[in-house]
């Protein structure tokens, strides 16, 4: 797949931009996320789709400016219908509700939001999730919650970072997510809080490969029809962003130390380690485009069960590895890294581009060995859903190796 001099490249690259991201995660923040009190002088004349809407009924709206004010308690709605093709869901139709509110002054306190989510495939998948991010007063707490039922006839492909579109392994399984952490202000923009998750798969059915080979899921799992891991969790949050639909500035990193106990109705005792960091620039400084960056180290110690390991488009929001399909590569570790450059394409922020590429990389089962890279490119649009609450639409297209693809869907930008 790849020489030795472009393995040793891809990892380089990945180190070099990581450790000098991270070298400045608790430096001072000069340049808050101004946007989302619309101080910032650049902050002109935007217009969303609902003025578009309206325009053509001959309904004039006032163009969002820098004396606009955002207001405490005041409900900004962003609803999206989905209509998309992939391998992974076939023809997929549904919806985004976005619902973001200040608790309290919104000079003071950052952005609250709650994301719902459904669709259906004809595949037969059904999708319910509900993700919140609430902040309290003057963000003293910060509520993220978590819950998700699905339905879900899918495809897995095996451990590890060799493996090919021919170790297909049809399966179905339900699934339900709960989780909930609660964290606390410690100083300005660090938090530190405890949470409880529960991810319980059941009714699983493992349908094999055509070729007759054992797959690795009924190896590794030993072909159980049900799984669960329960566990409490420790979290350390500098959250720098003001506004994480659309994030302009400032610096995000996520810590996560969770042991799944026996005693807490696990299927078996395994621990979970997350570290995650993301960073925003304006490039040009001058100017409303955004150059991010987003890396995350995700491993498991122990034996986790096997839809619970890390895979591709199963982080937090299912977005990291846009250019292959879900699940398409999964371990007991995973090391990722994207960057991708945000612009405007009309003055107004109507209407944006993006660009971005992606690497990851899957430790080997057994061992926990590293030893390729797993990239990806991809280009995008924008579109202003709400100008209030700065919510775009996402409509991308990537490509993977191997003839891996897709267009992929999202309501706020995807990190």
């Amino acid at each position: 797949m790849y020489s030795g001099k472009q393995k040793f490249f891809s990892f380089f690259l990945i180190l070099f931009l990581i450790f000098w991201s991270v070298s400045d995660l608790y430096a001072q923040q000069k340049g808050a996320d101004k946007v989302l009190t619309h101080n910032d002088s650049l902050v002109q004349n935007e217009i969303d789709v609902w003025d578009v809407w309206t325009d053509m009924w001959g309904i004039k709206n006032e163009p969002f400016s820098d004396t606009s004010k955002l207001k405490k308690d005041k409900l900004y709605l962003s609803l999206v219908p989905a209509l998309g093709y992939t391998e992974h869901t076939s023809l997929l139709v549904g919806a985004t509700a976005n619902f973001s509110f200040y608790t309290d002054d919104p000079a003071k306190t950052n952005l609250s939001i709650i994301t719902l989510n459904g669709a259906y495939t004809l595949n037969h998948q059904v999708t319910v999730p509900l993700e919140s991010n609430i902040w309290t007063k003057g963000n003293d707490l910060d509520l993220i919650g978590d819950f998700r039922y699905f339905k879900y006839p899918s495809i897995t492909y095996g451990l590890g970072g060799y493996t090919t579109l021919a170790d297909e392994d049809p399966l179905d399984y339900s699934y339900i997510r709960a989780y909930e952490v609660v964290a606390k202000q410690v100083v300005p923009d660090f938090l530190a809080g405890i949470g409880y998750n529960l991810d319980y798969h059941y009714d699983i059915e493992d349908f094999g490969r055509e070729n007759g080979i054992e797959t690795d899921l009924r190896k590794y799992d030993g072909g159980v029809g049900s799984t669960v891991s329960s566990g409490l969790s420790l979290n350390l949050i500098y959250d720098a962003r003001r506004n994480n639909n659309n994030p302009q500035s400032g610096w995000f990193g996520n810590i996560i130390i969770r042991p799944n106990l026996t005693l807490l109705g696990s299927s078996n005792n395994w621990q979970l380690l997350y570290a995650e960091f993301r960073k925003y620039v304006r490039f040009p400084k001058k100017s409303h485009n955004i150059l991010s960056f987003w890396n995350f180290y995700w491993f498991t110690v122990g034996h986790a069960p096997y839809l619970d390991l890390p895979a591709t488009y199963w982080d937090t929001y299912e977005n990291s590895g846009r250019g292959y399909v879900q699940d398409r590569f999964k371990g007991p570790g995973m090391m990722y890294f994207e960057t991708e450059y945000r612009f405007r394409i009309m003055t107004n922020g109507l209407l944006g581009g993006v660009v971005f590429t992606n690497y990851q990389s899957f430790s080997s089962w057994p061992g926990q060995k590293f030893d390729n890279v797993l990239p990806s490119v991809g280009t995008g649009l924008r579109i202003k859903v709400n100008k209030h609450s700065n919510t775009n639409a996402c409509i991308d297209y990537a490509w993977g190796i191997n003839g891996s693809r897709g267009l992929f869907f999202n309501l706020g930008e995807v990190f």
